[in-house]
């Protein structure tokens, strides 16, 4: 008889021989000759630890205690943080479900598949063997994942390398991966944890404007998301609205106000996001900005239930624990809900690195540039002992959660938008985004934080405006990105050869 992971070998060697014969597909099978395929081991091991990947739905980077929100209690997600690195300068590569977790399983930008929104065509099924999943489990380690895909076709848990443990996005999901630590395992495993929340914050805006309107509900799921929005919005037990709005309701942010300068689009934005930025009142923002937070904190509760059982059983000394998000949300910024945008709301997000003994506990890297999605999959590879594909746009954060100063970091990162690119560097955030011309934004971060004035038309920034111009043009290169070279080709040749 042959074992589970020898044929799973077999077929992955197969696989890869009968993909290499065709030339045309060879740009996603570089990474043949350098795939890393390791028999089992016992259990995990220093050299080899456990990995718990822990994903939450449109989570911004603040919605944690441990940010320094007191709007709201995070204490599991604050407990990894405590025992483990935070990243501040961590974002996604697409402020949107399919892109951003598209990049998570494969390691690359959305637009190497050309994915620009949620609406997207199928991916390749070459891609398949060096998805997250597939590489693990070719290296001898079990896989298995839990909740929300989201993913574009032909991608599943199972032809991507994973045994799928529940489709539940909530408690049971909790449930199911507390019961998978307490089983005993014979090797080192890859548990991915995929919560929704605090995503069903979306309903609360679209259904004001359906509300409104008069119009049919948008989105009909099961009914469990508008309960869950309901009781989020619930008031305090025994607490008046106008004792609620005075004391226990959070203020509309500081960046409350559109930016100056905003691209024209942003000002035109149809459907519900355009309605509630016309229509509705300071409180409705601010019962918006509770009931996120009461969101945040009902998955901080679900994984609270998979850590206890992860400390319970001892694996905690064993596991490398991973926090992030896939996007995070406008939580009133700029008269904003949801994603996609790229302000510092919608496009960072949470990423934390845990294992103690290994990885310096309460620390905060504020340094460092990382992609919470192209870095992830390099960086579970590196602490796996497991070559990654070849061209990957990430890095492994593995040299910086261990306190050694990496060689040669970026000095820029690259947000994908649908409808723009954004690039971040250490001082400033360039945006281009589509209209007829495209309008450009320049932030100054360090001075303007909020993101309130575009510094694009400052002619004492023009050197700098056309720096952050050519970086983003060799970045969109270098990624073979065909949207965002179409944008920068779209400027006036005026503002092109500054």
């Amino acid at each position: 008889m042959i074992g589970a992971q020898a044929l799973a070998r077999i077929e992955m060697k197969t696989l890869l021989q009968t993909e290499l014969a065709h030339p045309s597909r060879r740009r996603f099978l570089a990474a043949a000759s350098s795939l890393v395929l390791r028999g089992p081991s016992r259990g995990a091991s220093p050299a080899r630890p456990n990995i718990l990947y822990i994903m939450t739905d449109q989570q911004h980077a603040g919605m944690m205690s441990c940010a320094g929100n007191r709007w709201l209690k995070t204490p599991a997600m604050d407990s990894l943080a405590r025992a483990g690195m935070r990243f501040e300068r961590a974002y996604s590569s697409n402020p949107v479900c399919v892109p951003a977790r598209t990049s998570m399983i494969t390691g690359r930008y959305p637009s190497h598949f050309g994915i620009q929104s949620n609406q997207t065509s199928p991916l390749p099924p070459e891609v398949l063997p060096y998805t997250l999943g597939n590489l693990f489990r070719a290296a001898g380690y079990r896989t298995v994942y839990g909740g929300k895909t989201h993913w574009p076709r032909p991608l599943t848990p199972e032809n991507t390398g994973f045994e799928y443990l529940t489709r539940d996005e909530r408690d049971e999901l909790a449930e199911r991966c507390a019961d998978f630590l307490r089983r005993r395992q014979d090797q080192p495993f890859l548990l991915v944890a995929s919560f929704i929340n605090p995503h069903d914050i979306c309903y609360m805006a679209i259904d004001a404007y359906t509300n409104a309107e008069g119009l049919p509900v948008m989105y009909p799921q099961s009914n469990i998301e508008r309960r869950r929005l309901a009781e989020a919005c619930a008031l305090p037990p025994g607490v008046s609205k106008q004792e609620f709005f005075a004391r226990h309701c959070p203020p509309v942010p500081r960046n409350h106000e559109p930016t100056q300068g905003e691209p024209s689009a942003f000002g035109r934005f149809a459907s519900f996001r355009g309605w509630v930025r016309r229509h509705w009142s300071e409180q409705d923002w601010r019962l918006h900005r509770w009931a996120y937070c009461r969101l945040t904190e009902r998955v901080d509760a679900e994984i609270g239930r998979v850590l206890a059982a992860l400390r319970d059983t001892g694996l905690d000394r064993t596991t490398l624990v991973v926090f992030s998000s896939d996007h995070g949300d406008m939580d009133a910024a700029h008269r904003f809900e949801h994603k996609s945008l790229p302000y510092e709301e919608s496009a960072r997000v949470p990423f934390v690195l845990s294992w103690p003994g290994h990885i310096p506990a309460g620390r905060i890297d504020r340094k460092h540039l990382v992609s919470a999605s192209v870095d992830l999959l390099p960086t579970l590879c590196d602490y796996a002992g497991i070559q990654p594909p070849q061209g990957l746009p990430g890095r492994s954060l593995r040299p910086i959660a261990s306190g050694s100063a990496p060689a040669g970091w970026r000095e820029e990162l690259v947000v994908e938008c649908t409808g723009g690119r954004c690039l971040r560097t250490e001082r400033y955030k360039y945006v281009i985004w589509e209209g007829r011309p495209p309008e450009e934004m320049l932030i100054d971060m360090e001075q303007d934080p909020g993101e309130m004035t575009n510094l694009a038309a400052e002619a004492a920034l023009a050197p700098v405006l056309a720096d952050h111009r050519r970086r983003l043009h060799r970045q969109v290169e270098q990624l073979g990105d065909a949207f965002g070279r179409s944008l920068l080709s779209a400027l006036p040749a005026s503002k092109a050869s500054q």
